[in-house]
């Protein structure tokens, strides 16, 4: 059983840490975006690894939990502990340093708590790409975004989080370094450990630094926005951009009106594309080299599309701003469903060919158990979707809280009857932990608690994340 801090152990802190690690305001750490649940803890906050290591150590030795927050942007709440005893939230904010660029080799080095979008710059500085690109991008940061194997929007292209990343460094739960900050993309010597860190959400240990994967930057991007009449239609057009346009294709987002007319309803206001919102919509980003022009691209994906039937409108940028208008769009409607305030929000993933008739079975079987708005929209390159719930017109997310376990499950259900999973990018954290029993395999379930057994056998990392926290005892070690 874990202990909760005391003024005793928080007097041995400030004996290992210097007073700047100290936050005397603990309320922007305690809470989580969507504002469902309140965290509590003694926040510190080191500026080296070795300060990160010196604080697991007195955990460990007391037994006291540790919930690792990075930009604390998650929505699953991993980054917060609600119930329980009183933990040390280690915040990875001060760790902020760019350790090295080696452009030759496309890699950057750097801390933990460094914010993705000065990742972005640090890349783009010596004329190369950092491709990881998430609504949030301006104050995640890398630890978390590793810890949770985030997707966004470019996964499609150049894959999640973990796809990005050489090598890591890492204090695991016993106060030890592992020194894994390795730049080689090929090192068959064991287990992969990196990789069993990335996506685990703290609870098998703290990472403090990262070798991630930088690629050249595109000599010409372009977006467009398209009209189509179906998800399926949409599917065809994916199909179609990657027969005529290639490895160029960046991204692929599907949008449905509800999202556009949240967004003229409460905010933030956008310039609509069309003169009217099309039911369905989708977003092609696409990334060229020298040579090829991304305009004539699209417009050649665009003729060839509607010639088939699949578009029935289309926008296509002609410069960086009107790029950038049609990703405001898109970037800005998850604020727009934060503003009305979502019954159940879902991070799912599908087989592509799934899509369709999920969105068809989906609407027919939330309609027996009320009348919501459904904002459906994501990433459907890769089979990602946000299948969000709203209440009715004048109707407030407070009045469904009987119906929201039942919303939750009949998507979920459906999800797992589809081969699909209930957590696409946002991880588990502690809002998944019983979705994870409940759909799992449960030998999976079994490896995953050996694991945790196995590198934290005191269960301070994280307790609860992921996997329920373990009731008994543990071992003496």
């Amino acid at each position: 059983m874990l202990n909760p801090v005391t003024p005793d152990f928080e007097d041995s802190l400030r004996a290992l840490l210097p007073a700047a690690a100290f936050k005397n305001d603990t309320t922007p750490y305690l809470s989580e975006p969507r504002g469902r649940w309140e965290g509590q803890g003694v926040v510190v906050a080191p500026a080296s690894t070795e300060e990160v290591a010196s604080v697991v150590k007195a955990c460990a030795a007391a037994r006291i939990g540790i919930v690792p927050y990075s930009g604390g942007t998650g929505l699953v709440g991993g980054q917060l502990l609600q119930e329980g005893v009183r933990p040390v939230v280690l915040s990875l904010e001060r760790m902020n340093r760019i350790r090295e660029v080696y452009p030759s080799e496309n890699v950057l080095v750097c801390d933990a708590g460094v914010i993705l979008a000065d990742v972005q710059k640090a890349a783009e500085d010596v004329g190369r790409l950092f491709p990881l690109s998430l609504a949030s991008e301006g104050s995640a940061r890398i630890g978390g975004l590793l810890g949770t194997n985030a997707g966004g929007v470019n996964v499609l292209r150049y894959g999640n989080a973990r796809a990005l990343c050489l090598g890591l460094e890492v204090v695991r739960a016993d106060g030890s370094i592992w020194h894994g900050l390795t730049r080689l993309r090929k090192d068959n010597t064991g287990y992969d450990l990196r990789n069993l860190m990335i996506g685990a959400e703290g609870t098998l240990g703290v990472i403090t630094g990262a070798a991630l994967k930088l690629a050249p930057r595109p000599v010409g991007v372009g977006a467009a926005m398209m009209a189509v009449p179906s998800p399926a239609a949409a599917l065809e057009l994916l199909a179609l951009a990657g027969a005529l346009i290639g490895e160029g294709v960046s991204a692929f987002e599907i949008m449905h009106r509800q999202g556009f007319d949240f967004l003229t309803e409460v905010g933030p206001g956008v310039k609509q594309p069309f003169a009217e919102v099309p039911e369905w919509c989708v977003l092609i980003d696409v990334g060229l080299s020298a040579g090829i022009s991304p305009e004539k691209a699209l417009e050649d994906l665009f003729a060839s599309a509607f010639e088939s039937g699949l578009v029935t409108d289309g926008v296509i940028a002609q410069n960086h701003a009107q790029r950038d208008a049609l990703w405001y769009i898109r970037e800005n409607i998850p604020e727009a469903n934060r503003r009305i305030g979502s019954v159940s929000s879902h991070d799912i993933s599908l087989p592509l060919s799934a899509i369709p008739q999920f969105i068809v079975e989906g609407e027919k079987a939330l309609a027996e158990v009320g009348a919501f708005r459904i904002n459906c929209f994501g990433h459907l390159g890769d089979g990602n979707l946000h299948y969000n719930v709203f209440p009715m017109p004048g109707r407030s997310r407070a009045d469904y809280e009987a119906e929201r376990p039942q919303v939750k499950r009949v998507v979920h259900d459906l999800v797992h009857a589809m081969a699909g999973s209930v957590s696409a990018e946002h991880g588990i954290g502690r809002l998944k932990v019983k979705d994870l029993e409940t759909y799992g395999d449960p030998v999976k379930l079994d490896m995953l608690r050996a694991i945790k057994e196995a590198l934290d056998p005191l269960g301070i990392m994280n307790p609860g994340a992921v996997l329920r926290q373990r009731q008994t005892p543990p071992a003496e070690v």
